[in-house]
């Protein structure tokens, strides 16, 4: 019997929701036929929608009562479906099928749109490897890559499993699974996780996880675990069909007893049917979703929406949420009597025209923004995992992190100013001019012009809240006077 009825659900599912729509559009025309009276067939077009929307419904009635005797709204419908054929209401029941299998397809469709996230994710996943053996590149489906495999990761590919890099030095960006704009920085030694991408910079890693225990396939099945059925409202007409049906049941059979009419006893079956419930909920849901979708909220469960109303307090991720995130250049310092933040500023920007990491361009776009007439890039170097080196008109100019300066023989020292903007969240850039150091550029993603508004919108303060409800927002940063967005942390607002 378990094998027969398992046999049953899958004869059930298929062709989902293409073959739903279809026998839809086959019944509701049949069912407009029978109520024209249009009869083309020697049978009441209505027939057409019991088979093809009823029978499913009596089917799936009769799985769950066998199963786990889980008596639903299935049931009552199948009861009125029966009912109205037995007292030769076949428009009646076509109409009962028509209406109950359109709202199971939109509760499905309202699953279906909920879920849609997931398959972004599975885009994601690099579909090819290039895999090293005996010397030689292969390139090898990513599933089909083994514990051990040494592989190769070319600039803007995704990285098709996770490993441990073996040689080479490169910027991962890390947005799929962290959120952060910025890219991280990796050499030899470090961890790189599957599906993120590889911004400039060849490298070799070792797979260490591969298959279903990588990051991102362990990812997608999260979101996959997550309950996105339908919201509890959707569900009434369930939770309440077991005395539902009782309750019919009697009614049904007292009315026999005391009438001693069988039609009027089905009749109740039938007007006893939750047509409108089964119908108004879900289609109100799937709506609710779809307008939150427009307007850029993705709604993962369909009873998000019911739980949405007791909701206290809103946090907010700040990276493109209250940010803008992309990275600006919030400040300038120097450290040199010889040469001025503005200069320094300048330098650092004709120094980084030919770069392609993100931290670069910021810089580059920034100083363009000021009007700042950038030098001729000679001999311009990039080190991954560093910064760049170049000449500008006859100096030699260092841009990027500590390690790049210390491998050059410069000393940074101790920066007071350098070191409470990294305390606020903020990248910085260390720049050296003729193998002395000169200053910094501090870079941070900036908080959207509407953001303080947003929040001190929502009353009640709250406590934890990084923003106060007094904070104004502060102009677009200032290349030279330092400005902090306050990027690192997440801003909540409690609702009363």
């Amino acid at each position: 019997m378990k094998k027969f009825i398992e046999k049953l659900e899958l004869f059930l599912e298929l062709g989902g929701i293409k073959k739903d729509i279809t026998f839809l559009v086959i019944s509701g025309v049949a069912v407009i036929c029978s109520l024209l009276k249009w009869e083309p067939f020697p049978f009441d077009m209505a027939w057409i929608a019991i088979i093809l929307c009823g029978i499913p419904i009596i089917l799936e009635a009769v799985i769950g009562l066998i199963t786990a005797f889980d008596i639903k709204a299935d049931v009552l419908v199948s009861l009125a479906l029966i009912a109205s054929i037995c007292i030769e209401e076949i428009f009646a029941a076509g109409e009962v099928a028509f209406i109950m299998q359109l709202g199971a397809l939109l509760e499905e469709l309202t699953v279906a749109k909920a879920r849609a996230g997931i398959e972004k994710l599975v885009h994601l996943t690099p579909q090819t490897a290039r895999v090293l053996r005996s010397g030689r590149e292969e390139i090898t489906p990513a599933d089909q890559v083994k514990i051990g495999d040494h592989i190769r990761v070319l600039p803007g590919e995704g990285v098709p499993v996770d490993g441990v890099i073996l040689s080479g030095q490169t910027s991962i960006n890390q947005a799929v699974m962290t959120g952060e704009s910025l890219p991280v920085d990796k050499t030899t030694g470090n961890t790189v996780s599957s599906g993120t991408v590889n911004q400039f910079g060849a490298f070799e890693m070792e797979a260490t996880k591969v298959g279903e225990d990588s990051t991102i396939q362990r990812m997608i099945r999260l979101v996959q675990s997550a309950d996105a059925g339908k919201a509890k409202i959707v569900g009434i007409a369930d939770r309440w069909a077991t005395w539902i049906v009782v309750i019919a049941l009697s009614a049904a059979a007292i009315t026999w007893v005391v009438t001693g009419q069988i039609i009027r006893a089905v009749t109740i079956l039938v007007v006893f049917c939750p047509c409108a419930l089964v119908l108004a909920t879900p289609t109100a849901i799937m709506a609710a979703i779809g307008n939150a979708t427009k307007h850029g909220f993705l709604v993962r469960k369909g009873d998000a929406l019911e739980r949405l109303v007791k909701a206290k307090v809103i946090a907010f991720d700040k990276t493109g949420t209250l940010t803008y995130g992309t990275p600006e250049v919030v400040a300038v310092g120097s450290v040199s009597e010889r040469y001025e933040k503005e200069e320094i500023y300048r330098l650092a920007a004709s120094a980084e025209q030919l770069s392609e990491h993100p931290l670069g361009k910021a810089i580059v776009r920034c100083c363009k923004k000021t009007g700042a007439a950038l030098g001729m890039a000679e001999d311009f170097e990039m080190i991954p995992g560093r910064g760049v080196c170049a000449r500008i008109e006859g100096k030699t100019i260092l841009a990027g992190n500590p390690e790049l300066l210390r491998e050059h023989g410069i000393e940074i020292g101790s920066v007071l100013s350098a070191a409470a903007h990294i305390q606020q969240g903020c990248t910085v850039t260390y720049v050296a001019v003729d193998d002395a150091f000169a200053g910094f550029i501090a870079l941070s993603d900036t908080l959207r012009e509407e953001s303080a508004d947003t929040i001190t919108s929502l009353s009640g303060p709250c406590s934890l809240c990084c923003l106060p409800a007094t904070m104004k927002m502060p102009p677009r940063p200032s290349p030279v006077n330092c400005i902090s967005a306050r990027s690192g942390q997440t801003a909540c607002r409690r609702i009363s």
